[in-house]
């Protein structure tokens, strides 16, 4: 009877303080992107760094949670550094800024050494991860991007958990080595009930400098291939652009670099059909102001 008595009482004690602000904080965003991979080396991170400037470059207000716990590449592929700041109002933390229209979260931003090794288990990423919802000052989005970890590990079965209406896109390379642990992950998506954006082939081909043709480099098509055989929708493809490797090194973004090229016309286009299939009405110039 104890035991009975005591599983009831924590029934009714109903979600805690820290579940509400973050339902709240949720409520805030308009569409929850989680950008998986089945397996690493296929630019993941720079597919996330990339679609979030794309989408705030059209003026949108977005935010990039990088949840990858212990690579975290995010802050050096966008060159943002510091400590997070704290709002006084509501005791939480600050985004560090890239622009007016993009915040950044990583958990470097919480690390004096940017070498120092996290070693955590995966009730601890859980948490943290919730913290970085919950605990931070997004404020109103129209895009939260969340960077994970490649496969399907305590990360993103952390965001299934946590943030429920979220949508995954899923990032691949053309080869068969990639596509095959890429169906993995759109098994999981399946599993946890979590929705499906589409697929997007990065590394789909080089264009050379020289006679404008494209490489094949890691094979062609396996992308559509792959969703078109799982019934997953197709969002595009991003050329390899060495100049993108140069840029990330240096901390800049390819796009501040010059605008023009099979990349950034792919990015675009890739953009848009995000923008498209999370039932956003256009895209808007750059500079307007967001949907509230």
């Amino acid at each position: 009877m104890s035991n009975c008595s005591v599983n009831q009482d924590h029934q009714s004690s109903g979600p805690t303080e820290d579940d509400k602000k973050l339902r709240d904080h949720l409520k805030r965003i308009q569409n929850k992107l989680l950008i998986m991979s089945g397996k690493g080396g296929v630019g993941k991170s720079s597919v996330a760094a990339y679609l979030s400037l794309g989408l705030a470059g059209h003026g949108y207000k977005v935010g990039l949670l990088d949840v990858d716990l212990h690579g975290p590449s995010i802050p050096g592929i966008l060159g943002v550094t510091g400590m997070f700041a704290m709002d006084e109002e509501s005791k939480c933390m600050v985004p560090r800024a890239y622009n007016d229209h993009l915040g950044v979260v990583s958990i470097q931003c919480l690390l004096e050494d940017r070498d120092s090794a996290v070693i955590w288990r995966g009730p601890v990423k859980h948490g943290v991860i919730k913290q970085f919802i919950a605990d931070v000052a997004w404020g109103e989005l129209d895009f939260l991007v969340i960077d994970s970890p490649p496969g399907t590990g305590d990360e993103p079965l952390s965001v299934a958990q946590t943030i429920p209406d979220a949508h995954a896109v899923i990032v691949t390379t053309p080869q068969e080595v990639a596509l095959a642990d890429v169906r993995k992950s759109i098994n999981f998506c399946r599993k946890v009930n979590m929705p499906i954006l589409g697929l997007v082939e990065n590394m789909s081909g080089l264009i050379c400098p020289h006679c404008n043709k494209e490489i094949a480099l890691f094979s062609k098509g396996g992308g559509v291939k792959t969703a078109t055989k799982m019934s997953v929708h197709f969002l595009g493809s991003l050329p390899f652009e060495p100049r993108v490797v140069e840029a990330g090194d240096q901390g800049k973004s390819v796009l501040e670099l010059g605008a023009e090229g099979p990349f950034a016309n792919s990015l675009n286009k890739f953009v848009k059909e995000v923008v498209e299939r999370c039932g956003m009405s256009h895209i808007r110039p750059a500079g307007q102001a967001a949907i509230s």
